[in-house]
């Protein structure tokens, strides 16, 4: 989940966005820049989570932000592809820059009972990072679980 897929799609092929299924979506900055070192650009990107806009496309179960690409685990509301695109914009608006690499990499949850185990995951991508020794001392990740 976390390796960098150059040429993914914006929803893989063969692949239907569907309201009220989970997703955990991946995507990064352009040329993978570590823009989410800013603490207040890291600070801008998880309060975006929480945003109407972006709430009224998905309700966020856990996201992590990482130096260069963002995690987020979802229930999809609307369209998977219009929830990533406000997402980025809200980000991309607020810095005044277009920051993102284009596209985005999805997989759909099958079963409730998976999304726990997707959460502690994905809040765990710090420490496999090397950034921090414990999920607490990361500042920019949530889940409505832990």
């Amino acid at each position: 989940m976390d390796r960098h897929l150059p040429h993914s799609h914006s929803l893989r092929k063969g692949r239907h966005s569907l309201p009220g299924h989970w997703y955990l979506v991946t995507f990064a900055t352009q040329e993978r820049r570590p823009i989410f070192l800013n603490h207040l650009t890291a600070r801008l990107a998880c309060r975006s989570f929480y945003a109407e806009s972006v709430r009224h496309q998905a309700s966020t179960l856990s996201f992590v932000v990482m130096p260069d690409h963002v995690h987020w685990l979802l229930r999809l509301d609307g369209q998977l592809s219009d929830a990533v695109r406000i997402y980025k914009a809200r980000i991309s608006t607020g810095l005044g820059q277009k920051i993102w690499q284009p596209g985005f990499h999805d997989r759909a949850l099958r079963h409730e009972e998976d999304l726990k185990p997707a959460a502690r995951y994905l809040v765990a991508n710090p420490i496999r990072a090397g950034l921090v020794e414990h999920t607490g001392d990361y500042p920019y990740w949530d889940a409505i679980w832990l």
